[in-house]
């Protein structure tokens, strides 16, 4: 008996030490795995069965264990019991997880939306898009690009894809329990949309991308040189680990923080802007703290990327969540079906032009596209880019927005195609090259 209290003892002394050490990672595990399930289950109308066996199945985040309340539209996540975090749904801004900073009388103002009805056919509009044939087009090859994007399933995981020539939808698929109609996370995806923003308040003439970033903290030491453009182009030189394996700096701003654009605003000068290039998705809410700033109240800018951008092209179906201080996510959390995905595409393709409406200058895509210093050819301006032949058989003209997981947005503009392909697994798993280049092939 003696020995057995000594085994306990001695096992409630490991789990503490074990809890104490790992407190800060369950914390983010049962964030993730609470926030995931909500928006899966409010935002894309998913069911809670499908998350847990496919989207919340993954090393780690496995161990969380995630009950849905669907009366007070929230989830909760525990791992083993410990560390409880909540994600609760708000009409209009997403889900968002929830702390001792989350008053929910506070939040009263939602984006106002303004769904258009027109009688023009998809990508354009929201009718039925148009049987178009193109002599052009081998079907058979385009038939078999699909059909490698969707094999190996265990290993390559697409859910969804589909792909515009000219403006036009030649193919679609998507496996069970998703539909044209579905929302898809485009995790990074969403930077690119973000910084569609700072065009579009460009093209009208009320910012430049040369400006100094309006941040009062930087004015007196070495970050006073940051502008607009090193932002955008992840050049700032500012401190920031981005290693979603492990705490770091972007987990714990996703997972822990009320006010997500504080994270970079607050990190040292590592480097003088233009020295160093180095991803962040702490740049990008940082960019979306100062978009704010750009607006006399919250409510204009809650409506703005709705207004200027989201609605103005038909993309009714996307959802940009925001955190607990009302500020977009835009490093992460955006939804859209992948038609309405796609749109985003084709208004690139068509450099800004919608409808008759120029949104931003069609210089707007040169600069977008035009690599940054020392990302060797990858990175252009919150958008990937194959300058270096990233993909070797793929024209080098292709740009992209690329998301967690495999959410990719592609444009290549020497051949007239927009291709968006969601999933659970991204390259070289999901071998990308391949696809694209079995999809080229299929234009003559």
């Amino acid at each position: 008996m003696k020995l057995l209290k000594r085994v306990l003892i001695l096992l409630l002394i490991t789990i503490g030490v074990l809890v104490y050490l790992n407190y800060t990672k369950l914390n983010i595990i049962s964030g993730y795995a609470a926030k995931n399930m909500a928006s899966s289950v409010f935002v894309a109308e998913r069911s809670a069965e499908s998350i847990t066996q496919y989207d919340n199945n993954v090393p780690l985040i496995k161990l969380a264990e995630t009950e849905v309340d669907n009366a007070n539209k929230l989830a909760s996540s525990s791992v083993y019991g410990f560390m409880q975090r909540q994600s609760v749904y708000r009409e209009g801004l997403g889900t968002v997880l929830i702390n001792d900073d989350y008053d929910s009388s506070e939040f009263t103002l939602k984006p106002n939306r303004n769904r258009a009805s027109d009688t023009i056919p998809y990508p354009y509009g929201q009718l039925n898009p148009k049987d178009t044939v193109f002599p052009e087009i081998d079907m058979a090859q385009l038939n078999k690009a699909v059909a490698t994007a969707f094999s190996n399933a265990d290993v390559q995981k697409t859910r969804t894809l589909l792909v515009l020539y000219k403006g036009h939808l030649v193919t679609e698929k998507y496996i069970d329990g998703f539909t044209k109609d579905t929302p898809v996370l485009g995790w990074s995806m969403a930077k690119s949309v973000l910084a569609t923003c700072y065009g579009i308040l460009e093209h009208q003439g009320k910012l430049g991308m040369d400006w100094p970033a309006p941040i009062a903290e930087w004015k007196q030491d070495e970050r006073k040189d940051i502008t607009l453009n090193h932002l955008l182009r992840m050049q700032s030189g500012l401190e920031w680990e981005e290693d979603y394996t492990k705490i770091s700096d972007v987990t714990k701003m996703l997972f822990l923080d009320s006010d997500m654009t504080k994270a970079q605003k607050e990190k040292k000068a590592i480097a003088k802007p233009t020295e160093i290039w180095n991803y962040s998705s702490g740049t990008t809410n940082l960019l979306s703290g100062i978009l704010r700033q750009q607006f006399r109240s919250h409510q204009e800018y809650l409506d703005f990327p709705y207004s200027a951008l989201i609605d103005k092209i038909g993309m009714y179906s996307m959802v940009m969540e925001a955190d607990i201080a009302g500020n977009y996510i835009g490093s992460a959390y955006a939804w859209a079906n992948t038609r309405d995905w796609a749109r985003f595409g084709q208004l690139y393709l068509d450099k800004g032009l919608w409808n008759g409406e120029q949104l931003f200058n069609t210089a707007w895509v040169d600069y977008i596209t035009e690599p940054t210093p020392h990302s060797d050819g990858t990175y252009g301006a919150h958008f990937w880019l194959n300058v270096n032949g990233r993909y070797p058989d793929v024209p080098k003209d292709l740009f992209s927005c690329n998301g967690h997981e495999g959410q990719y947005v592609f444009v290549i503009p020497s051949k007239d195609l927009v291709i968006v392909r969601t999933g659970l697994a991204q390259d070289p798993l999901f071998d990308v090259n391949t696809f694209l280049s079995e999809v080229v092939k299929s234009v003559q």
